[in-house]
């Protein structure tokens, strides 16, 4: 594939790259607000950003194995248009239930996005180029996660919450259509072989055990589904380690520690990043009394930051041992 083409990609997967955390971070700018609106309790709302998350992550895993079998370009538009559509949906939603249901469909489409985006960066882009174009599609992760409580807390102290979800329509199309302009390959490199439908079945019966469960403790209901959960991912990674053609390779965490310790990294890092986010909006509007725009600007420090550094950080990992630069970046954090 030549320059041309490969810049293509990149812009594609960028943009879908963009979308999702632009809207994560808008909607939770924008809680305090669909909570008075929709007259949700704490509980109901935190399942508006909790239904997105749980849905991506059990979908995660099983869609990006349908794309290495059916083409990744395939699912990555399905995704877009899922998303899109389910965005619109939820800008007309009445209650606390249905706007919940269209978040669980914009979960989904958000799995075929991230399965699919990264998978074909690595495709297209050999060793030697790969860092510069995985630093570039973080960094419009990161600024789609700084932009999302600028833009969301403007538009919902203009314009109302609904508006936030409006915001993405043109930004789906205009990716749809950019894909099915400029992508005339497709990547497939599973093709003909079987979805482990067990394991997919296994790993999201697992997951939501567990998060149903840390969202009822420390009641002891929540305990036991945390434990059944805990034993459901044992179980997942036994069968994977025995089926043919497994949706999950677990011996890329058995063979190669690297692979596996940047994998615990990147868990612990998102999940440090995302919790101080999601409390932090609350605190700032409902404790501090903030409006949504000036709450938006205090959250999007960090990641402005963060889309900063991340096309010098993709460059430096092609010149120098990636585990050093990020063990130097978890130090920093933590300090």
């Amino acid at each position: 594939m030549g320059a041309v083409e490969k810049k293509y990609v990149l812009i594609v997967a960028a943009l879908g790259s963009f979308l999702t955390p632009f809207m994560g971070s808008s909607v939770n700018i924008a809680l305090p607000s669909i909570g008075k609106d929709l007259r949700m309790d704490a509980i109901t709302l935190s399942w508006v950003t909790t239904s997105y998350l749980l849905t991506s992550a059990i979908f995660l895993v099983p869609f990006g194995r349908i794309a290495d079998i059916y083409g990744r370009k395939r699912i990555f538009i399905s995704g877009i248009l899922l998303y899109t559509a389910s965005s619109f949906f939820s800008t007309i939603s009445v209650s606390a239930e249905s706007l919940i249901f269209f978040r669980v469909l914009q979960g989904i489409g958000g799995a075929m996005i991230f399965s699919t985006g990264t998978a074909i960066l690595i495709s297209v882009f050999p060793v030697g180029e790969r860092g510069r174009a995985l630093g570039v599609n973080v960094a419009a992760v990161y600024l789609g996660i700084s932009l999302g409580p600028v833009l969301g807390g403007l538009l919902t102290q203009s314009f109302g919450w609904r508006s936030i979800f409006l915001v993405s329509l043109p930004i789906g199309l205009t990716i749809t259509a950019f894909t099915l302009w400029k992508l005339k390959e497709e990547w497939a490199e599973a093709k003909g072989e079987r979805l482990d439908l067990v394991g997919s079945i296994t790993y999201s019966v697992a997951l939501i055990a567990i998060m149903f469960g840390f969202s009822l403790l420390p009641g002891s209901s929540g305990l036991w589904l945390i434990v059944i959960g805990g034993l459901g991912i044992l179980a997942f990674v036994k069968w994977e380690a025995e089926v043919e053609g497994p949706i999950l390779n677990v011996s890329l965490f058995k063979n190669n520690l690297t692979f596996a310790l940047s994998n615990l990294t990147a868990l612990i890092s998102y999940s440090a990043t995302f919790a101080v986010s999601f409390i932090l909006t609350l605190y700032l509007q409902y404790i501090k009394s903030f409006t949504p725009q000036d709450a938006g600007l205090i959250l999007a420090s960090q990641p402005i930051v963060q889309a900063v550094f991340s096309p010098l950080a993709g460059r430096l990992s092609d010149r120098m041992e990636p585990r050093v630069l990020a063990s130097l970046g978890m130090a920093l954090t933590a300090a």
